[in-house]
């Protein structure tokens, strides 16, 4: 089950039809819009959580140049995954004024108060990649489809087991008993949930069979999340689980990882308890994002899969949709069902990602121009 070429395809398609429905609605936004007033060089404020992780730096970078492309001017800002920090942020981007707010939460629901005073004074709201929750004034979501990416993640992980085929058949007389262990993203992060139960709905099956087995028997959610997405706890987390189960020559074969920095975490405990070597190979391990030092990794032989979104598209397709709102008209979205932040449907534009490992990374990630040769050296 590949979905390579699928996603490229998908992404291309979503996208050209976002900009031509963006370009040509005629329709308006509610009050909350800026209802077709002159909104240029209007400061649009951009909020993301923390510079700790390469992917968010770069969310940032693409989104500040393409607004200001189209004559915007921006505040881009960043929490360092504090909480009161990015709280007082959004206070300030509102008392300066600004037209439009685009937002990757740390904690979806913490912002109730400034959300609020967002839309008292009539300034919209996109949650970006992070679905802000508890709020009603939430107006647009864009992100990937978060489902699919967990089921991608467990999929790369059989595959990497060997108990499915690239094409995604089952593979004939695989091994049983594979042992396995499953890590999820932040409890706070509404994503993670997705990620872990589109896992979950691929890994089920062969958990139920016995093909693959958590030994530790660690499997809900509240027990395998690490909060804010440390890859220290991760690590730490690892460390406990080959302490505490796989005493007596007992091997992990596989690891679900939603998230590349958490891989690196889980690799550096593997490798103190002797995995890495040519007679204890490191186990199958997933990841996402396809940050520079997990793509290495995968490259070396240690992280075997990540998923690639392409983050470039992401902020296309929010500067698409920002500017859409900001002129008046209703933004392209293509998922009107599946976001439920407590309080209300969102509208979302949901964007396809791709499986990345060490067979395919040149033609997803050097020849679409994400990475040089020489940034993966």
């Amino acid at each position: 089950m590949r979905f390579a070429r699928f996603g490229a395809v998908a992404v291309a398609a979503v996208l050209t039809t976002a900009l031509a429905a963006c370009g040509s609605s005629e329709k308006t936004v509610d009050s909350q819009s800026s209802s077709g007033t002159d909104t240029a060089g209007a400061l649009i404020g951009v909020t993301m959580p923390t510079r700790s992780s390469e992917r968010w730096i770069s969310d940032g970078d693409n989104l500040k140049k393409q607004l200001e492309a189209l004559g915007y001017k921006v505040d881009l800002q960043y929490a360092e995954d504090d909480i009161p920090t990015q709280v007082n942020q959004l206070d300030n981007q509102i008392t300066r004024g600004a037209k439009l707010l685009i937002i990757a939460s740390i904690d979806g629901t913490a912002i109730t108060t400034q959300l609020q005073s967002a839309k008292d004074n009539k300034i919209p709201v996109i949650a970006y990649d992070r679905l802000i929750r508890n709020s009603p004034n939430v107006d647009y979501y864009a992100t990937f489809d978060n489902f699919k990416v967990g089921v991608q993640q467990a999929t790369s992980l059989l595959t990497g087991l060997k108990v499915l085929n690239a094409d995604g058949t089952k593979v004939a007389g695989a091994k049983k008993g594979l042992n396995v262990e499953l890590f999820a993203g932040s409890p706070d992060d509404n994503n993670a949930t997705f990620f872990f139960n589109g896992a979950m709905s691929v890994l089920k099956p062969f958990l139920d069979d016995g093909t693959i087995v958590v030994k530790s028997k660690q499997t809900d959610f509240k027990t395998v999340a690490i909060l804010r997405w440390q890859p220290k706890v991760a690590q730490d987390r690892m460390e406990n689980l080959l302490t505490s189960t796989y005493r007596g020559g007992a091997k992990v074969d596989g690891v679900l990882s939603p998230y590349d920095g958490l891989s690196i975490g889980i690799l550096s405990a593997l490798k103190s308890n002797g995995y890495g070597t040519a007679g204890q190979p490191y186990p199958i391990v997933t990841g996402q994002d396809a940050e520079q030092a997990s793509v290495k990794s995968i490259i070396a032989g240690e992280q075997y899969s990540t998923i690639y979104k392409d983050t470039r598209e992401l902020a296309k397709t929010t500067v698409t949709m920002a500017d859409a709102v900001l002129k008046g008209q209703t933004p392209q979205t293509n998922n009107t069902t599946d976001y439920n932040n407590g309080v209300k449907v969102v509208p979302s534009m949901l964007l396809e990602s791709v499986i990345v490992d060490k067979t395919n990374y040149e033609k997803e990630l050097i020849d679409t121009g994400y990475y040089t040769k020489a940034d993966l050296t």
